[in-house]
């Protein structure tokens, strides 16, 4: 028989049971992750507030209405997809009690508030969704957490108070055995507007940096394309995805930032090639949907064009991208051979009553 592998291999990596489950739930079968976010309610109201304000309403969409292109969305768009992402408030139970998002896809939850607070500098300040947990996200079944967290490492307090946010975030995800997949992005600040030279001109330095500091605190680090098209060479891009790769300490996917589908797939071809494990895009796959007048335009949308192109990406995902567990040098080969010593679960979430002494005793009585 071909030797067999600890456990503790995967332990070292923090991949506990409940990790490694959310893990091979949100993947393709080789080891990539093709996933698609529904989670955006802020620029998603938006984009229903000027569909209204086109057919005269000026008005803010009711509840109702979020949910239904929640809905869906998610029901034309998982079943192409290993894992979808979706946010607590309007999202997540309604998505699963009407059953769009079918068994086989995997499912990620949305954690922190949409927006939030700001300092005096217009830095964000992340916070969790009022009435919502890690505790929660894992109750209801769910196989990952997701965290968006915006880093700026020259704004100094905002910097600080988004470490410790990530920090909270990271030991609930280790209290409960849930998976955390954690996204970091750049934002104008000090004045700056988002086409600000200066924010423009630190793009890529930022997006490779806070993966330096932050990618040790999750299990999937989620990633923006480390510079621009027109304003980089490709071959510049190249060079900052490779670094950013290097510099990641996690399996990392790319995030599409609302761009247009033809530049997300170019950049996903890139990414894929420089060791990415894969995607979660959102707005690149359906922002024109609300563009439609119909439910039945609206449908048509969705199931066609915005299935299609997930299955473009996915398709680049599954051929181009860099498995998970080649990240940490191991096959499914390797995985195959992992074994768990009798006891485990005595020592699981630390009851003690098998740490450093060997299996635990059968009960004489117990039936196993």
């Amino acid at each position: 028989m071909a030797s067999k592998l600890s456990v503790t291999r995967l332990l070292g990596l923090g991949l506990t049971p409940g990790k490694l489950r959310g893990l091979q739930r949100i993947s393709n079968p080789n080891g990539t992750l093709t996933m698609v976010a529904t989670d955006q309610n802020s620029s998603m109201i938006n984009m229903i507030k000027d569909s209204l304000k086109k057919k005269g309403e000026d008005r803010e969409p009711t509840y109702e209405e979020i949910v239904e292109a929640k809905i869906m969305l998610a029901g034309a768009l998982s079943p192409h997809a290993s894992a979808i992402l979706v946010d607590a408030y309007y999202g997540v139970w309604n998505s699963v009690a009407s059953f769009a998002i079918p068994p086989q896809t995997g499912l990620l939850v949305r954690v922190e508030k949409s927006g939030g607070g700001k300092n005096k500098h217009g830095a964000p300040l992340g916070a969790i969704e009022p009435g919502w947990s890690v505790e929660k996200i894992k109750q209801i079944g769910a196989d990952a957490v997701k965290l968006l967290a915006q880093f700026e490492p020259g704004e100094l307090h905002s910097a600080e108070h988004q470490y410790e946010f990530i920090q909270k975030i990271y030991e609930d995800c280790k209290k409960h055995d849930i998976l955390l997949l954690l996204e970091t992005v750049a934002f104008p600040y000090g004045g700056e507007k988002k086409d600000s030279e200066s924010a423009l001109a630190r793009k890529a330095e930022v997006v490779i940096e806070s993966a330096r500091y932050l990618s040790r605190f999750c299990d999937i680090y989620k990633a923006e394309f480390p510079g621009y098209f027109g304003r980089e060479t490709d071959e510049q891009l190249i060079q900052n995805l490779k670094e950013l790769d290097r510099v990641c300490e996690r399996p990392w996917v790319l995030l599409s930032a609302g761009v247009d589908f033809p530049a997300y797939k170019k950049q996903v071809e890139m990414a894929m090639k420089c060791g990415a494990s894969g995607v979660l895009g959102g707005r690149a796959f359906w922002k024109e949907y609300f563009t439609f007048d119909t439910p039945e335009q609206r449908h048509q949308f969705a199931t066609v064009e915005c299935a299609d192109r997930v299955k473009q990406i996915h398709d680049i995902v599954t051929r181009d991208a860099t498995p998970w567990y080649a990240r940490y040098e191991l096959n499914q080969t390797d995985l195959s051979k992992v074994r768990v010593a009798e006891g485990w679960h005595f020592r699981y979430f630390g009851d003690g009553t098998a740490i450093g002494a060997g299996p635990a005793k059968a009960d004489k009585d117990a039936v196993y």
